[in-house]
């Protein structure tokens, strides 16, 4: 691969590394055990929402590690950090829903604190559930530096066992949480047992990813890809899926890219750009929750986009991916097809 020369002097990161005066920010680079070479590269923050509170997140730091290997090959020095995420499938039902949005701020300050803080040139961020989506391209918008988003994955869909207990319709389709609520309710209304409940407790979400419908993790994976932030494509296939840590791998080739050609978050998230997202949770039946996510991540790029401009969009998209909760297939299925591509292809037809 061609070796890459970037000049420092026009980078962030000449303030922690250049100079004679720079001597005790480079001792402590060199206490980290970095090299002169690594030192002298672009600083890229490799920004996760990875914890231990739910599925969503759990994949989150492995594919961080393909991320840097990325950045690594196109002569960049990553520097991974961590930030909160509140999942709303744990906060809901009880006090901590209050939390929830809330969080959304508190991921793109504490995401913009740490790269103004270290002077950070570029940034690649991982997310997977909920409002991290947002906090993390409302994070890159704000900063306006040269900037990839990628989706953690979706979980796979659970698959209920064969057994009378379990009533039939249960036993016949791709399960995601969305059952496991249903399946309360019929508990409650004395249609199901509690053992069936028990058993599809265990069942339902199979693995790491988030919640596998058309909820808000999936919407914003889409919107991510729609606006402009993530590589086509990168947000469609399950968490588990080892082209995932592929498609991280190349998000931090990309994001090299974009440092090399000063291209930065504002110059891609554009009005246009928000239209097409907003165009694409439409036809998606995406969540609602879209419209305070994208008027706010307009927000931070000083576009005058509202609630109202997504409801417009809204009323004039016509409808035709039928995913769940309103439908009946889940994420996987929508990346088997295609994905957003594809879903965006049948969109300039109609």
């Amino acid at each position: 691969m061609l070796k890459r020369q970037f000049d420092k002097s026009k980078l962030p990161s000449r303030h922690v590394t250049e100079g004679p005066e720079r001597a005790p920010h480079r001792s402590y680079y060199y206490a980290m055990g970095m090299t002169e070479e690594e030192i002298a590269q672009p600083f890229v923050g490799v920004a996760t929402c990875w914890n231990e509170a739910a599925p969503c997140n759990i994949s989150l730091s492995r594919q961080a590690q393909s991320v840097k290997t990325g950045v690594k090959a196109a002569n960049g020095t990553p520097r991974e950090f961590t930030t909160i995420t509140v999942t709303d499938g744990i906060a809901m039902g009880h006090e901590g829903m209050r939390s929830s949005l809330a969080s959304r701020e508190a991921i793109a300050d504490t995401v913009e604190l740490t790269m103004r803080g270290h002077c950070y040139d570029a940034i690649v961020g991982l997310a997977g559930c909920d409002k991290s989506l947002p906090g993390m391209m409302m994070a890159m918008v704000r900063l306006n530096v040269p900037s990839v988003f990628i989706y953690g994955g979706s979980i796979l869909p659970g698959k209920a066992p064969q057994i009378d207990e379990i009533p039939e319709d249960f036993r016949t389709r791709d399960l995601t949480v969305q059952d496991m609520f249903e399946a309360v309710g019929r508990n409650q209304n004395g249609t199901m047992s509690a053992k069936a409940l028990e058993v599809l407790e265990r069942v339902a979400c199979p693995s790491a990813g988030a919640c596998g419908g058309q909820f808000t993790a999936n919407t914003m994976a889409c919107v991510s890809e729609a606006i402009g932030l993530a590589l086509m494509n990168s947000s469609g296939m399950p968490a588990p899926y080892e082209s995932r840590d592929q498609y991280a791998e190349a998000s931090g080739h990309a994001v090299m890219n974009l440092l090399e050609k000063n291209i930065r978050a504002r110059d891609i998230v554009t009005r246009k750009s928000l239209e097409n997202a907003a165009r694409v949770v439409a036809c998606t039946g995406g969540s609602t929750n879209a419209g305070l996510h994208l008027p706010a991540i307009a927000h931070e790029a000083g576009i005058d986009f509202f609630l109202e401009d997504v409801c417009d969009i809204f009323r004039e998209t016509p409808y035709f991916v039928d995913l769940k909760p309103g439908g009946q297939y889940v994420a996987k299925d929508l990346y088997d097809a295609g994905g957003i591509p594809v879903v965006m292809k049948e969109l300039r037809k109609a």
